[in-house]
C-alpha cells in the first residue's frame, strides 16, 4: 500500500515532476502551494498523464493550522517539503524575505506534522549548503558552509531537522541535497516554467532558443575551471524526482535523520551546456560574458555514491537527454 504524501510547493518545477513520479510509483499525492513560484496548470497535466487525481490546496506552508488541516483531512502519512524561495542571486538582495519564508514554512510544516502525528519527512535541501567546496566531487561528509542566504536557509533547516529527529525517535527524516536539476518530463507537457525572469541557466538558454531574449549572460569566464566558466552537476529532473521516491520508500528502514546527494556525479561548464543545447536544437545560442555574480562559486559536483548504495538509486539520463527534453517541452 502506497503512502499518501503531502508535497508542499508541489505545483512548481520540481514539485510537479515529483508528484508524477510518486503517482507512477503507486503513492497518492496531496499538494499545498501558494503559486508564488508556480502556476496551477502543471498539476492538471500530471493528473492527465497519470490518470490519477491530485488533491490541491492553495495556501501557504507558513500557516500551521492550514497545514495540519490538510494533513488530517487527507490522512497524509509522509511529507516532502519543497515550499521555498529559491534564487541564489535574489537571496543576496532579499535576505530577510528568504530567511523568514524558508525557515517559517519548514518549521510550521514540522509543527503541523507533530500535531497530526505524521513522522516521515523528506526535505528538499541543496548542494549550496557545501558553499565553496574543498573537494569535488563532494561527499555528504564534506564540511558545509553556505555562501549565500538561500543556501544558509537550507543549512539552518538541516540543523533544525537533525535536532528534531534526535529529540524523538518517531521522526524519520531525510535531507536530499540537490545539485542542478534540468530538463523536463519526456512528454514535454510539464517543464521548468519560471514565474518572471528565470534565474537558472537552462531556462535562460531556452529563452534565447525560443527568441524570448537575445543572449545568455555568462557570469564570469575567469573561474579556475577548464574553460573559465562555472561548472555544475546537472541532473535530469526525472532522475532527481525518482530519487525522492527512493528516499521516501527507504524511510521505513531508516532510523532518525540522514542526508543524501542527488547528482549525476559529473560536471558540465556553462559553455558546455550552451553547446549541448545547440547540439539538441540545431540553433546557435548567442552569449555574453559579464561579471561574476554574488554568491557564486567555481565548481560544484556531487559524489552520489551513498544514494546509489543505500537508496538503490542511480541516474539513468544524460545531460544531452536533459537538453533534448527541455527543448521538447518548449515546442508544445
Amino acid at each position: 500500500m502506497g503512502e499518501t504524501v503531502l508535497v508542499t510547493g508541489g505545483a512548481g518545477y520540481i514539485g510537479s515532476h515529483t508528484a508524477l513520479a510518486l503517482i507512477k510509483a503507486g503513492h497518492q499525492v496531496v499538494v499545498l502551494d501558494n503559486y508564488v513560484n508556480s502556476k496551477p496548470g502543471a498539476l492538471d497535466v500530471v493528473s492527465d498523464i497519470t490518470g490519477e487525481s491530485i488533491v490541491v490546496v492553495e495556501g501557504d506552508a507558513t500557516d500551521v493550522d492550514l497545514v495540519e488541516k490538510v494533513l488530517r483531512d487527507n490522512n497524509v502519512t509522509a511529507v516532502i517539503h519543497m515550499a521555498a524561495l529559491k534564487a541564489v542571486g535574489e537571496s543576496v538582495d532579499m535576505p530577510l524575505e528568504y530567511y523568514r519564508n524558508n525557515l517559517e514554512s519548514c518549521m510550521a510544516t514540522l509543527e503541523a506534522m507533530r500535531n497530526a502525528e505524521v513522522w516521515k519527512f523528506v526535505f528538499s535541501s541543496s548542494a549550496t549548503v557545501y558553499g565553496d567546496p574543498d573537494v569535488c566531487p563532494i561527499p555528504e561528509t564534506a564540511s558545509i558552509g553556505a555562501t549565500n542566504p538561500y543556501g544558509m536557509t537550507k543549512e539552518m533547516i538541516e540543523v533544525i531537522i537533525r535536532d528534531l529527529a534526535a529529540s524523538d525517535d518517531r521522526w524519520k527524516i531525510t535531507s536530499l541535497r540537490y545539485f542542478n536539476p534540468v530538463g523536463a518530463h519526456e512528454s514535454g507537457r510539464i517543464s521548468e516554467a519560471p514565474v518572471g525572469r528565470p534565474n537558472n541557466l537552462m531556462p535562460m538558454i531556452m529563452e534565447v532558443a525560443t527568441g524570448k531574449r537575445d543572449k545568455v549572460m555568462v557570469f564570469g569566464d575567469d573561474w579556475p575551471t577548464p574553460d573559465g566558466t562555472g561548472v555544475r552537476d546537472y541532473i535530469h529532473i526525472m532522475d532527481l524526482v525518482e530519487g525522492h521516491v527512493s528516499a521516501l520508500e527507504y524511510l521505513d528502514d531508516q532510523d532518525g535523520y540522514d542526508v543524501y546527494n542527488l547528482g549525476q556525479g559529473r560536471g558540465t561548464s556553462v559553455l558546455e551546456l550552451i553547446a549541448a543545447v545547440e547540439e539538441a536544437t540545431g540553433l546557435t545560442i548567442p552569449y555574453e560574458v559579464t561579471d561574476r555574480r554574488a554568491g557564486d562559486i567555481a565548481e560544484c559536483t556531487a559524489d552520489p555514491t551513498k544514494a546509489n548504495e543505500v537508496l538503490g538509486w542511480k541516474t539513468t539520463r544524460t545531460t544531452a537527454d536533459a537538453c533534448r527534453d527541455a527543448w521538447n517541452s518548449q515546442q508544445l
